[in-house]
Formats: structure tokens, C-alpha cells, sequence
């Protein structure tokens, strides 16, 4: 089912007509968390490219919504082919919504993604002064290692279950009625724009 949390907001998946929302999102990161998301100092050319090329190489992206906008995401990139093994997770949470569940929730979503696609391992990479992620990862039974100085984290996801695939659909299905709700809301918002004194 469609998670809400945070007071109003809401966990759905993305789709492929809102890439644009994901940019915007990981462009309002503060510079700690677009360090510790991409793992060092990008620019804004180096997000808009990478968003340019995120969905098209099958990856899921889950949302943590506020009143429309996109204020966290948890990417599920899979490694290698078409209905690999194995997978990246990775998460992005701006700075107000940072320590209050949102990670645990957006991760619970991309795990149960990643089952439902017989991903066998899920990969976390983070900074190994990334303390929070570190604890997510440990929260969800994750083995970490240490090396370099950085940490990755593998979980072994389950196999799916009729359950597992039929609450995905249930929360797909719920996350696209929110999406077009969103959208008729801001479109009813426009003409009102629109008429305002400047």
C-alpha cells in the first residue's frame, strides 16, 4: 500500500514522465548530502546528465512526496543486463527530512522491488563517515565491509511471493492515483496563478 509518513507525505514510485521531479530533487540537495549521495562533490551538469540517462537503463525510483514535491528518493539500478542478479540502492533524503524514517521507508519500498525482480544481492555504497546510511544498511540486516574507506553494504533479498508482487501493485496502483491527483491539483492551482496581481 502507498506509504505516509512525515506528517503529509507519501511514498510512491516514479514514472517515466517525471524524471524531471527526480532532477529537481537530487539539484535542491544541500552539498553534505550530494556528497554523501553521490559519493563526492558533482555539479548540477553532472546530476542533469545522470537523471538523463537514469530511467532509461531500468532502474526504479521511489519518491518521498511533500504537498507534490519530490523531497527524497531511494534509486534501484540494476547491474549488468536485463534481469540481472544483482542491483545498486541508493537513497537521497533533503536535509529537513533527514532522521525521521523517510531512509527506512524508501528502503523498504526499493527491497521489495528488487525481491520482486529475483535480485539476488542489493549493493549500498556510502561514505564510511556516512553514519546514517550505515545504520540504515545495519537496520535491514546488512553485512557491511570495510575497504578503502568507504563501505558497502550487501543485502540478500528473499524470493518473491505472491504477497510481495500483489503489494506492489496495490502500492503502484495507489502511487499512479496519487500522481494524477497531484496533477489535476496543480492544474486547478494554474489559472489562479495565472489571474494574481504581480
Amino acid at each position: 500500500m502507498q506509504d505516509s509518513l512525515a506528517g503529509n507525505g507519501v511514498i510512491r514510485k516514479l514514472f517515466i514522465g517525471e524524471a524531471r521531479l527526480y532532477r529537481d530533487h537530487l539539484l535542491r540537495l544541500d552539498a553534505d548530502s550530494r556528497h554523501s549521495r553521490f559519493g563526492g562533490g558533482v555539479s548540477d551538469e553532472f546530476i542533469r546528465n545522470y537523471v538523463g540517462t537514469t530511467f532509461g537503463l531500468s532502474a526504479i525510483v521511489h519518491g518521498f512526496f511533500v504537498d507534490g514535491l519530490l523531497r527524497g528518493a531511494a534509486e534501484l539500478r540494476p547491474l549488468g543486463p536485463t534481469f540481472a542478479r544483482e542491483a545498486e540502492a541508493a537513497l537521497s533524503i533533503e536535509q529537513p527530512w533527514q532522521s525521521h524514517g523517510v531512509g527506512s521507508a524508501l528502503l523498504d519500498r526499493t527491497l521489495l522491488a528488487a525481491r520482486n525482480r529475483g535480485i539476488k544481492m542489493l549493493h549500498m555504497a556510502c561514505l564510511a563517515n556516512n553514519r546514517r546510511m550505515q545504520e540504515l544498511a545495519r537496520k535491514f540486516a546488512a553485512e557491511l565491509s570495510f575497504d578503502f574507506g568507504g563501505v558497502v553494504g550487501e543485502v540478500t533479498a528473499p524470493r518473491p511471493t505472491p504477497l510481495s508482487v500483489l503489494r506492489e501493485v496495490v502500492a503502484d496502483n495507489c502511487g499512479f492515483a496519487t500522481a494524477m491527483l497531484d496533477v489535476h491539483s496543480r492544474m486547478l492551482k494554474l489559472p489562479s496563478q495565472q489571474g494574481s496581481p504581480r
